[in-house]
């Protein structure tokens, strides 16, 4: 079978997910960040700066910087409660409505009585939004945090901001732990932007959907209709029992991850074509696929099930 994203009509959107300005700690206003995204050749960007009341609890008014082949998504980095290390909680909600009610967070440290993280995250999606786990290895995030977090559709599996600004960009560890405890998770890639040092353009999704209009590519992200990538493109992905066939852009290596220790890659020279065989993996519960060309960039698909048929 051909994995859904390939087979839906429309195209891909090139977005980043996870933008910072001076309405909270970037240091560009939001129209120059909306205008370099575009000149870069994004198609779509959600300026989600933090959600706080030393910033007055901004949701970022993007509308008027829509512009025929460019859009964007309104968005916020929620921030409530702390976590097992005593450190406040990063949720990246994308889609929110305008005026979703902040949660009580004065700062960027925790305070008595707020609102759990893991509330927060639930009353976000409930209005809408498209819900990740924000840079769990900088947040110092621990599985029992990340298993609290009920209403999350995604993890942020790579952070450009936190790869340039102190190596800590990974979030695979807390997504494999999470698929492997049952849960059914999906995965991004993001800039995590602030523009006060070189944390932008180097992580974003390929959303597949029928326009570039807020509304499908907010219901294409939430149904999974995307990939994540530091440069390698997806084509096509056709699983079958025994194997599984990926079409790309040129790369170099072509792995397919499981539980626990199990994964098997395929290497060589400009490969645009690669079957991964998957007896290793007897039964699995969920797979996922990873590309890394010659450069050492990076593409990932979201987690596939292989029961479902």
């Amino acid at each position: 079978m051909t994995t859904d994203i390939f087979a839906a009509p429309g195209r891909f959107y090139r977005g980043n997910l996870h933008t910072h300005s001076t309405r909270s700690d970037g240091v560009l206003d939001p129209a120059e960040v909306c205008r370099r995204y575009r000149a870069e050749g994004y198609d779509f960007i959600a300026l989600t700066d933090h959600m706080i009341g030393r910033y007055d609890y901004p949701i970022n008014d993007t509308t008027p910087f829509r512009v025929p082949g460019f859009t964007t998504l309104l968005g916020a980095e929620l921030h409530s409660g702390a976590m097992e290390n005593g450190e406040l909680w990063h949720i990246l909600a994308v889609g929110l409505p305008s005026d979703f009610a902040p949660a009580h967070a004065p700062d960027f440290r925790p305070v008595d009585g707020q609102e759990s993280g893991p509330a927060l995250a639930r009353r976000a999606r409930e209005a809408g939004a498209f819900v990740a786990i924000a840079h769990p290895e900088w947040s110092g995030l621990t599985t029992a945090d990340a298993r609290s977090i009920d209403a999350a559709h995604a993890v942020e599996v790579y952070n450009h901001g936190c790869a340039t600004g102190c190596d800590r960009p990974h979030g695979f560890y807390t997504l494999d732990q999470l698929l492997s405890a049952g849960q059914r998770l999906m995965l991004c890639a993001t800039d995590d932007a602030h523009f006060s040092e070189p944390d932008h353009f180097g992580g974003w999704v390929m959303v597949k959907a029928a326009a570039n209009e807020p509304e499908l590519l907010l219901e294409a992200l939430k149904a999974g209709r995307y990939y994540a990538s530091t440069g390698p493109e997806f084509r096509a992905v056709h699983w079958s029992s025994d194997a599984v066939v990926v079409e790309s852009s040129a790369v170099v290596s072509v792995i397919v991850q499981g539980a626990g220790s199990a994964a098997v890659a395929v290497h060589g020279s400009s490969l645009t074509r690669a079957e991964v065989p998957l007896a290793r993996f007897g039964t699995p519960e969920w797979l996922r696929v990873t590309l890394i060309d010659r450069a050492g960039g990076r593409a990932w698909l979201n987690p596939f099930y292989p029961g479902d048929g």
